[in-house]
Protein backbone atom coordinates (compact mmCIF):
# COMPACT_ATOMS: atom_id res chain seq x y z
CA UNK A 1 0.00 0.00 0.00
CA UNK A 2 1.53 3.31 -1.10
CA UNK A 3 1.28 6.26 1.41
CA UNK A 4 1.47 9.77 -1.25
CA UNK A 5 3.93 10.86 1.96
CA UNK A 6 6.35 8.93 3.09
CA UNK A 7 8.88 10.61 5.42
CA UNK A 8 12.42 11.41 4.18
CA UNK A 9 11.39 9.94 0.82
CA UNK A 10 13.14 11.60 -2.32
CA UNK A 11 13.11 11.51 -5.79
CA UNK A 12 15.24 8.86 -7.68
CA UNK A 13 16.64 10.79 -10.51
CA UNK A 14 19.75 8.95 -10.99
CA UNK A 15 19.40 4.81 -10.61
CA UNK A 16 22.49 2.59 -11.17
CA UNK A 17 21.69 0.18 -13.85
CA UNK A 18 18.30 1.90 -14.85
CA UNK A 19 16.54 0.78 -17.84
CA UNK A 20 13.06 1.12 -19.05
CA UNK A 21 9.93 -0.84 -18.57
CA UNK A 22 10.97 -4.06 -19.83
CA UNK A 23 9.73 -7.14 -17.74
CA UNK A 24 12.38 -10.13 -17.89
CA UNK A 25 15.90 -10.47 -18.83
CA UNK A 26 18.16 -13.10 -20.97
CA UNK A 27 19.55 -16.32 -19.24
CA UNK A 28 22.78 -14.36 -18.92
CA UNK A 29 24.75 -11.34 -19.66
CA UNK A 30 27.57 -11.46 -22.20
CA UNK A 31 30.29 -12.27 -19.30
CA UNK A 32 28.48 -15.06 -17.97
CA UNK A 33 26.83 -13.38 -14.83
CA UNK A 34 23.02 -13.76 -13.97
CA UNK A 35 21.21 -10.54 -14.89
CA UNK A 36 18.86 -10.48 -12.42
CA UNK A 37 16.13 -7.54 -13.10
CA UNK A 38 14.37 -5.99 -10.43
CA UNK A 39 11.21 -3.36 -10.09
CA UNK A 40 11.47 -1.23 -7.21
CA UNK A 41 8.86 1.54 -7.24
CA UNK A 42 9.38 5.11 -7.46
CA UNK A 43 10.89 6.67 -3.98
CA UNK A 44 11.14 3.49 -2.20
CA UNK A 45 14.73 4.04 -2.05
CA UNK A 46 16.91 7.03 -2.23
CA UNK A 47 19.32 7.28 -5.24
CA UNK A 48 22.65 7.20 -2.56
CA UNK A 49 21.18 4.13 -0.72
CA UNK A 50 20.07 2.30 -3.88
CA UNK A 51 24.07 3.04 -5.15
CA UNK A 52 25.05 1.77 -1.74
CA UNK A 53 23.72 -1.82 -2.03
CA UNK A 54 24.29 -2.14 -5.87
CA UNK A 55 27.77 -1.75 -5.25
CA UNK A 56 27.93 -3.86 -1.89
CA UNK A 57 25.66 -6.66 -3.86
CA UNK A 58 27.94 -6.61 -6.85
CA UNK A 59 30.68 -7.38 -4.80
CA UNK A 60 29.06 -9.97 -2.85
CA UNK A 61 27.66 -12.06 -5.60
CA UNK A 62 30.01 -11.50 -8.74
CA UNK A 63 27.83 -14.41 -10.26
CA UNK A 64 24.45 -11.60 -10.79
CA UNK A 65 24.32 -8.88 -12.64
CA UNK A 66 22.03 -6.58 -11.17
CA UNK A 67 19.60 -4.48 -13.26
CA UNK A 68 16.97 -2.42 -10.88
CA UNK A 69 14.14 -0.53 -12.96
CA UNK A 70 12.57 2.34 -11.23
CA UNK A 71 8.59 1.82 -11.47
CA UNK A 72 5.63 4.47 -11.27
CA UNK A 73 3.08 4.17 -8.57
CA UNK A 74 0.41 4.92 -11.53
CA UNK A 75 -0.80 2.28 -12.94
CA UNK A 76 1.53 -0.82 -11.88
CA UNK A 77 -1.39 -3.28 -11.14
CA UNK A 78 -2.09 -3.20 -14.79
CA UNK A 79 1.61 -3.77 -15.47
CA UNK A 80 2.24 -6.12 -12.57
CA UNK A 81 -0.55 -8.40 -14.01
CA UNK A 82 0.10 -8.42 -17.20
CA UNK A 83 4.22 -9.18 -16.33
CA UNK A 84 3.14 -12.07 -14.30
CA UNK A 85 0.64 -13.23 -17.15
CA UNK A 86 3.87 -13.14 -19.44
CA UNK A 87 7.24 -14.84 -20.44
CA UNK A 88 9.27 -12.45 -19.93
CA UNK A 89 8.78 -11.03 -16.31
CA UNK A 90 11.54 -9.76 -14.00
CA UNK A 91 12.94 -10.91 -11.33
CA UNK A 92 11.77 -9.65 -8.09
CA UNK A 93 8.71 -7.16 -8.29
CA UNK A 94 8.19 -4.59 -5.34
CA UNK A 95 4.26 -4.85 -4.58
CA UNK A 96 2.22 -2.78 -2.13
CA UNK A 97 1.68 -4.95 0.86
CA UNK A 98 -2.03 -5.15 0.51
CA UNK A 99 -1.82 -6.12 -3.27
CA UNK A 100 -0.33 -9.52 -2.97
CA UNK A 101 -3.23 -11.54 -2.17
CA UNK A 102 -4.27 -10.90 -6.10
CA UNK A 103 -1.29 -11.41 -7.64
CA UNK A 104 -1.02 -14.73 -5.48
CA UNK A 105 -4.45 -15.81 -6.70
CA UNK A 106 -3.34 -16.25 -10.05
CA UNK A 107 -0.73 -18.31 -9.34
CA UNK A 108 1.99 -15.93 -10.59
CA UNK A 109 4.24 -15.85 -7.67
CA UNK A 110 6.27 -18.20 -6.84
CA UNK A 111 5.66 -19.31 -2.99
CA UNK A 112 8.00 -18.55 -0.45
CA UNK A 113 6.70 -20.13 2.46
CA UNK A 114 9.38 -22.35 2.89
CA UNK A 115 12.41 -19.59 3.21
CA UNK A 116 10.15 -18.24 6.34
CA UNK A 117 12.73 -19.89 8.68
CA UNK A 118 15.58 -18.94 6.68
CA UNK A 119 14.43 -15.23 6.69
CA UNK A 120 13.70 -14.98 10.53
CA UNK A 121 10.03 -14.61 9.64
CA UNK A 122 8.99 -15.01 13.33
CA UNK A 123 9.39 -11.62 13.75
CA UNK A 124 8.22 -9.69 10.84
CA UNK A 125 5.44 -7.03 11.05
CA UNK A 126 2.23 -8.61 11.09
CA UNK A 127 0.64 -5.88 8.81
CA UNK A 128 3.26 -6.87 6.66
CA UNK A 129 3.59 -10.71 6.84
CA UNK A 130 -0.36 -10.98 6.71
CA UNK A 131 -0.99 -9.81 4.12
CA UNK A 132 1.80 -10.95 2.05
CA UNK A 133 0.39 -14.46 2.56
CA UNK A 134 -2.54 -16.42 0.59
CA UNK A 135 -4.03 -19.03 1.58
CA UNK A 136 -1.99 -20.42 4.56
CA UNK A 137 1.35 -19.78 2.06
CA UNK A 138 3.91 -16.79 2.08
CA UNK A 139 4.26 -15.35 -1.26
CA UNK A 140 5.16 -11.64 -0.05
CA UNK A 141 8.54 -10.51 1.95
CA UNK A 142 8.09 -7.90 4.09
CA UNK A 143 10.49 -4.91 3.06
CA UNK A 144 9.50 -1.55 4.90
CA UNK A 145 6.52 -0.42 6.20
CA UNK A 146 4.96 2.87 7.34
CA UNK A 147 2.04 3.88 9.55
CA UNK A 148 0.22 6.84 10.87
CA UNK A 149 1.48 8.44 14.31
CA UNK A 150 0.08 11.63 16.11
CA UNK A 151 1.95 14.77 14.90
CA UNK A 152 1.28 17.39 17.47
CA UNK A 153 2.01 20.95 18.06
CA UNK A 154 4.84 21.42 20.89
CA UNK A 155 4.29 24.69 21.74
CA UNK A 156 0.67 24.52 21.77
CA UNK A 157 0.55 21.21 23.90
CA UNK A 158 3.38 23.46 26.29
CA UNK A 159 0.69 26.35 26.56
CA UNK A 160 -2.14 23.72 27.74
CA UNK A 161 0.29 22.21 30.29
CA UNK A 162 0.20 18.36 27.90
CA UNK A 163 3.25 16.18 28.68
CA UNK A 164 2.75 14.18 24.72
CA UNK A 165 4.52 11.40 27.10
CA UNK A 166 1.93 10.70 29.69
CA UNK A 167 -0.75 10.32 27.18
CA UNK A 168 -1.46 6.47 27.10
CA UNK A 169 -4.81 5.75 26.80
CA UNK A 170 -7.43 7.04 24.74
CA UNK A 171 -9.29 8.37 27.75
CA UNK A 172 -6.29 10.59 28.20
CA UNK A 173 -5.83 11.73 24.61
CA UNK A 174 -9.64 12.40 24.61
CA UNK A 175 -8.85 14.63 27.49
CA UNK A 176 -5.90 16.23 26.40
CA UNK A 177 -7.23 16.81 23.24
CA UNK A 178 -10.71 18.71 24.82
CA UNK A 179 -7.91 21.09 26.59
CA UNK A 180 -6.58 22.12 23.38
CA UNK A 181 -9.60 22.41 21.62
CA UNK A 182 -10.67 26.14 21.98
CA UNK A 183 -11.94 28.93 20.04
CA UNK A 184 -10.60 28.87 16.86
CA UNK A 185 -7.87 26.46 17.77
CA UNK A 186 -8.89 23.10 16.71
CA UNK A 187 -7.66 19.88 19.21
CA UNK A 188 -7.31 18.26 16.48
CA UNK A 189 -7.94 18.00 12.44
CA UNK A 190 -9.62 14.90 11.92
CA UNK A 191 -12.24 14.39 8.48
CA UNK A 192 -14.84 12.37 8.62
CA UNK A 193 -14.03 9.92 6.00
CA UNK A 194 -10.30 9.05 7.40
CA UNK A 195 -11.26 5.57 7.04
CA UNK A 196 -7.74 4.09 8.29
CA UNK A 197 -7.49 5.92 11.79
CA UNK A 198 -11.26 4.33 12.18
CA UNK A 199 -9.80 0.71 11.29
CA UNK A 200 -7.74 1.32 13.84
CA UNK A 201 -10.20 2.22 16.38
CA UNK A 202 -11.76 -1.11 15.44
CA UNK A 203 -8.81 -2.96 15.60
CA UNK A 204 -8.85 -1.83 18.89
CA UNK A 205 -11.93 -2.96 19.76
CA UNK A 206 -11.62 -6.38 18.59
CA UNK A 207 -13.52 -5.89 15.66
CA UNK A 208 -12.68 -5.75 12.25
CA UNK A 209 -13.69 -4.47 8.59
CA UNK A 210 -14.69 -7.33 7.10
CA UNK A 211 -14.25 -11.57 8.78
CA UNK A 212 -14.66 -14.42 6.49
CA UNK A 213 -17.56 -16.27 6.74
CA UNK A 214 -16.99 -19.67 4.86
CA UNK A 215 -15.62 -19.35 1.44
CA UNK A 216 -16.93 -16.10 1.42
CA UNK A 217 -16.16 -12.76 2.86
CA UNK A 218 -18.78 -10.97 4.97
CA UNK A 219 -18.33 -6.68 5.86
CA UNK A 220 -18.07 -6.59 9.64
CA UNK A 221 -19.15 -2.34 10.09
CA UNK A 222 -22.03 -3.36 12.36
CA UNK A 223 -20.71 -5.43 14.82
CA UNK A 224 -20.79 -3.99 18.28
CA UNK A 225 -16.67 -3.58 18.23
CA UNK A 226 -17.08 -1.79 14.75
CA UNK A 227 -19.47 -0.03 16.11
CA UNK A 228 -17.78 1.01 19.23
CA UNK A 229 -14.65 2.10 17.55
CA UNK A 230 -17.06 4.25 15.32
CA UNK A 231 -18.30 6.18 18.69
CA UNK A 232 -15.00 6.81 19.84
CA UNK A 233 -13.91 8.47 16.11
CA UNK A 234 -17.19 10.80 16.44
CA UNK A 235 -16.31 11.77 20.06
CA UNK A 236 -12.60 12.37 18.77
CA UNK A 237 -13.44 14.45 15.38
CA UNK A 238 -15.71 16.49 17.07
CA UNK A 239 -12.94 18.39 19.14
CA UNK A 240 -12.17 19.79 16.11
CA UNK A 241 -13.56 21.32 12.74
CA UNK A 242 -11.93 18.84 10.21
CA UNK A 243 -14.88 18.42 7.10
CA UNK A 244 -17.52 15.35 7.82
CA UNK A 245 -17.81 14.84 4.14
CA UNK A 246 -14.23 14.22 3.09
CA UNK A 247 -11.09 12.59 3.41
CA UNK A 248 -7.68 13.73 5.01
CA UNK A 249 -6.60 14.44 1.32
CA UNK A 250 -9.15 16.90 0.61
CA UNK A 251 -7.91 19.38 1.24
CA UNK A 252 -4.22 17.94 2.49
CA UNK A 253 -4.46 17.58 6.46
CA UNK A 254 -0.52 18.53 6.19
CA UNK A 255 -1.80 22.51 4.46
CA UNK A 256 -4.24 22.54 7.15
CA UNK A 257 -1.62 22.15 10.01
CA UNK A 258 0.56 24.79 8.35
CA UNK A 259 -1.89 27.55 9.26
CA UNK A 260 -1.47 27.22 12.72
CA UNK A 261 -4.60 26.61 14.03
CA UNK A 262 -4.47 22.94 14.87
CA UNK A 263 -2.86 20.78 17.71
CA UNK A 264 -2.67 17.82 16.34
CA UNK A 265 -3.36 15.74 13.13
CA UNK A 266 -3.10 11.86 12.68
CA UNK A 267 -0.80 11.07 9.72
CA UNK A 268 2.43 9.22 8.75
CA UNK A 269 5.54 11.80 9.60
CA UNK A 270 6.21 12.65 6.33
CA UNK A 271 3.16 15.31 6.74
CA UNK A 272 4.97 16.90 9.49
CA UNK A 273 8.09 18.06 7.04
CA UNK A 274 5.03 19.21 4.06
CA UNK A 275 3.48 21.63 6.99
CA UNK A 276 7.09 22.75 7.61
CA UNK A 277 7.53 23.53 4.35
CA UNK A 278 4.42 25.40 4.09
CA UNK A 279 5.16 26.99 6.97
CA UNK A 280 8.71 27.76 8.02
CA UNK A 281 7.58 29.49 11.79
CA UNK A 282 6.68 25.60 12.84
CA UNK A 283 10.35 24.16 12.11
CA UNK A 284 11.02 22.57 15.58
CA UNK A 285 7.48 22.87 16.99
CA UNK A 286 5.89 19.56 15.39
CA UNK A 287 6.41 16.35 17.37
CA UNK A 288 5.46 12.76 17.11
CA UNK A 289 4.24 9.87 19.32
CA UNK A 290 2.15 6.62 18.65
CA UNK A 291 -1.63 6.54 18.09
CA UNK A 292 -3.11 6.06 21.78
CA UNK A 293 -4.49 2.83 22.94
CA UNK A 294 -7.44 1.71 24.92
CA UNK A 295 -5.47 0.48 27.88
CA UNK A 296 -1.58 1.82 28.40
CA UNK A 297 0.14 -1.82 27.96
CA UNK A 298 0.11 -1.01 24.48
CA UNK A 299 -0.31 1.25 21.64
CA UNK A 300 -3.70 1.68 19.46
CA UNK A 301 -4.04 -0.34 16.55
CA UNK A 302 -2.77 0.89 13.16
CA UNK A 303 -2.97 0.14 9.46
CA UNK A 304 0.50 -0.90 8.30
CA UNK A 305 1.34 0.69 4.67
CA UNK A 306 4.39 -0.30 2.97
CA UNK A 307 6.22 -2.64 0.79
CA UNK A 308 6.62 -6.81 0.54
CA UNK A 309 9.02 -8.52 -2.37
CA UNK A 310 7.46 -11.02 -4.88
CA UNK A 311 9.51 -13.17 -6.88
CA UNK A 312 7.44 -14.13 -10.32
CA UNK A 313 6.93 -17.78 -11.57
CA UNK A 314 7.78 -16.82 -14.66
CA UNK A 315 11.90 -15.46 -13.21
CA UNK A 316 14.37 -17.29 -15.27
CA UNK A 317 16.23 -16.93 -12.23
CA UNK A 318 14.55 -17.82 -9.02
CA UNK A 319 17.93 -18.85 -7.11
CA UNK A 320 19.26 -15.45 -7.61
CA UNK A 321 16.22 -13.76 -6.82
CA UNK A 322 15.93 -15.37 -3.03
CA UNK A 323 19.72 -13.90 -2.57
CA UNK A 324 18.68 -10.31 -4.09
CA UNK A 325 15.70 -10.40 -1.52
CA UNK A 326 17.47 -12.17 1.12
CA UNK A 327 20.01 -9.26 1.21
CA UNK A 328 18.06 -6.22 1.12
CA UNK A 329 15.17 -7.43 4.03
CA UNK A 330 18.04 -8.66 5.80
CA UNK A 331 19.15 -6.78 9.07
CA UNK A 332 22.26 -5.02 7.53
CA UNK A 333 20.49 -2.98 5.03
CA UNK A 334 17.20 -2.96 6.66
CA UNK A 335 18.76 -0.85 9.26
CA UNK A 336 20.48 1.03 6.80
CA UNK A 337 17.54 1.63 4.27
CA UNK A 338 14.96 2.46 7.31
CA UNK A 339 17.87 5.25 8.63
CA UNK A 340 18.04 6.52 5.02
CA UNK A 341 14.44 6.66 4.26
CA UNK A 342 12.64 7.40 7.51
CA UNK A 343 10.92 3.64 7.52
CA UNK A 344 9.57 1.12 10.18
CA UNK A 345 11.97 -1.93 9.19
CA UNK A 346 10.46 -5.10 8.64
CA UNK A 347 11.26 -6.85 12.14
CA UNK A 348 10.00 -5.91 15.19
CA UNK A 349 13.40 -7.04 16.78
CA UNK A 350 14.64 -4.02 14.42
CA UNK A 351 12.68 -1.00 15.95
CA UNK A 352 15.76 0.25 17.91
CA UNK A 353 17.32 0.98 14.44
CA UNK A 354 15.04 4.22 14.43
CA UNK A 355 15.51 5.33 17.41
CA UNK A 356 17.05 8.44 16.63
CA UNK A 357 14.49 9.87 14.08
CA UNK A 358 11.18 10.43 16.54
CA UNK A 359 8.86 9.92 13.70
CA UNK A 360 10.27 6.97 12.37
CA UNK A 361 10.35 5.75 16.09
CA UNK A 362 7.06 6.59 17.11
CA UNK A 363 5.80 4.55 14.09
CA UNK A 364 7.52 1.42 14.98
CA UNK A 365 5.97 1.56 18.35
CA UNK A 366 2.58 1.54 16.38
CA UNK A 367 3.50 -0.89 14.18
CA UNK A 368 4.18 -3.72 16.40
CA UNK A 369 -0.06 -3.21 16.63
CA UNK A 370 0.27 -2.97 12.98
CA UNK A 371 -2.97 -4.61 10.89
CA UNK A 372 -3.58 -4.95 7.30
CA UNK A 373 -7.06 -4.55 5.38
CA UNK A 374 -8.63 -7.56 4.82
CA UNK A 375 -6.49 -10.12 3.29
CA UNK A 376 -8.60 -11.05 -0.35
CA UNK A 377 -8.25 -10.11 -3.84
CA UNK A 378 -11.88 -8.85 -3.54
CA UNK A 379 -10.73 -6.26 -1.07
CA UNK A 380 -9.30 -3.33 -4.05
CA UNK A 381 -13.31 -3.29 -5.02
CA UNK A 382 -14.02 -2.19 -1.87
CA UNK A 383 -11.39 0.81 -1.79
CA UNK A 384 -12.83 1.38 -5.49
CA UNK A 385 -16.32 2.20 -4.45
CA UNK A 386 -15.57 2.65 -0.38
CA UNK A 387 -18.63 2.61 1.10
CA UNK A 388 -16.54 3.17 4.44
CA UNK A 389 -16.30 6.24 3.75
CA UNK A 390 -20.05 7.47 3.14
CA UNK A 391 -21.15 5.41 6.23
CA UNK A 392 -18.72 7.48 8.38
CA UNK A 393 -20.34 10.52 6.91
CA UNK A 394 -23.95 9.36 7.85
CA UNK A 395 -22.92 8.28 11.02
CA UNK A 396 -21.37 11.79 11.93
CA UNK A 397 -24.71 13.98 10.53
CA UNK A 398 -26.85 12.56 12.90
CA UNK A 399 -28.18 9.16 10.75
CA UNK A 400 -28.61 5.80 12.57
CA UNK A 401 -25.26 4.72 12.85
CA UNK A 402 -26.25 0.93 13.01
CA UNK A 403 -28.86 0.63 10.11
CA UNK A 404 -25.60 2.75 8.10
CA UNK A 405 -22.73 0.19 9.56
CA UNK A 406 -25.23 -2.75 8.05
CA UNK A 407 -25.90 -0.96 4.39
CA UNK A 408 -21.97 -0.48 4.06
CA UNK A 409 -21.85 -4.04 4.80
CA UNK A 410 -23.99 -4.93 2.85
CA UNK A 411 -22.82 -3.33 0.65
CA UNK A 412 -18.60 -4.33 1.19
CA UNK A 413 -19.87 -7.86 1.36
CA UNK A 414 -21.22 -7.87 -2.56
CA UNK A 415 -17.90 -5.86 -3.75
CA UNK A 416 -15.59 -8.37 -2.32
CA UNK A 417 -17.62 -11.17 -2.88
CA UNK A 418 -17.96 -10.46 -6.58
CA UNK A 419 -14.95 -9.67 -7.37
CA UNK A 420 -13.23 -12.64 -5.92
Amino acid sequence: MKFRLLAGASVLTAALALSGCSGGSDDASGDGKSELTVWLMRDSVSAAFQKEFTTAFGAAHPDIALKIQIQEWDGIGQKVTAALASNDAPDVIEVGNTQVAQYAQSGGLVDLTEKKADLDGGTWLKGLAEPGSWEGRQYGIPYYAANRVVVYRKDLFQQAGIDPAAIRTRDQWIAATRKLDKGDQQGIYLTGQTWYALAGFIWDEGGDLAVRDGDKWKGALDTPQALAGMEFYKKLQALGKGPKDADEANPPQAEVMAKGKVAQIIAVPGNARVAIEQNPALKGELGFFPVPGKTADKPGAVFTGGSDLVVPAASRHQDAAYTFVKELTGDTWQKKLALAMSYVPNKTSLASAVASDPGAAAMAVGAAEGHATPNTPGWAAVEAENPVKDYMTAALTGHDMKRQATKASEEMTRAMNSAS
